[in-house]
């Protein structure tokens, strides 16, 4: 287990200008996002946030945060957030996802922690962690809305929960409405597209920035970087293509 934990790095102050940042390693078009993702992060890290990832070029990664600073709107007591568990490509099947989670349960008993916890769906979704493979670990679910759930692992007992307007999914108003962080590297260039293709569409948009740490606890959704709604409802975390928003809106 040396061996394996040898190969990976954790992303601190002083090496955070000279590290890649795993998920958007290769896309020039998404650079902007990752200088944005860098600034962001650079403040967090003081608060305890964790990037491990990787010693390679690749999309191999685990992001975490205290709950109390993570810009989710899921309430707990002395919890572990996680944010992203993302093993891709060929890296799969090799036993870095059970180290990186096996890694952040470590650090969250070595803290005194009272548990861990995840956001995930009741089938998979993209951008979320698939259920069956956290629940390997003892997460079991928590708390739901919809389709997605809330799975933790507790130490003591204690259980966290969906912030209460997290559990309202819907938005007054009938415009296509974005809810976006600067968390994740795809976004910048995803709100540029949309921005675009609904100019060009006279679609209605509202896109609102999530950009601290009470928005971020105060939406009215599930959320994990972004949220849309449309007609008033909420639709779905997954980030919007063009392709993606066409079948959405019915067009």
């Amino acid at each position: 287990m040396n061996n394996m934990t040898e190969q990976f790095k954790n992303i601190t102050i002083n090496n955070l200008n000279n590290e890649h940042l795993c998920c958007a390693i290769a896309d020039k078009k998404h650079q902007c996002g990752v200088d944005t993702k860098k600034v962001w992060l650079k403040e967090r890290i003081a608060e305890g946030h964790v990037f491990r990832k990787l010693d390679e070029k690749g999309k191999v990664f685990i992001e975490y945060a205290p709950i109390e600073t993570a810009w989710v709107p899921v309430n707990g007591d002395n919890y572990i957030y996680i944010y992203c568990l993302w093993v891709s490509g060929s890296f799969k099947g090799k036993g870095y996802g059970k180290s990186l989670l096996e890694y952040c349960i470590n650090d969250a008993i070595s803290q005194g922690k009272s548990g861990v916890c995840i956001l995930s769906s009741k089938k998979k979704k993209p951008f979320l962690s698939e259920k069956k493979f956290i629940e390997k670990f003892g997460f079991q679910v928590v708390d739901s809305i919809g389709d997605y759930e809330l799975l933790a692992l507790s130490f003591n007992g204690t259980k966290p929960t969906f912030a209460e307007n997290a559990k309202k999914q819907s938005y007054d108003s009938n415009r296509l409405t974005i809810y976006y962080g600067v968390q994740c590297p795809y976004i910048p260039n995803c709100v540029d597209q949309i921005k675009k293709y609904c100019h060009e569409n006279h679609i209605p948009l509202e896109l609102i920035a999530v950009d601290s740490l009470e928005k971020a606890k105060a939406v009215p959704c599930v959320f994990n970087n972004w949220a849309v709604f449309y007609n008033g409802k909420f639709e779905t975390l997954h980030l919007l293509n063009e392709g993606y928003l066409k079948r959405m809106l019915d067009i």
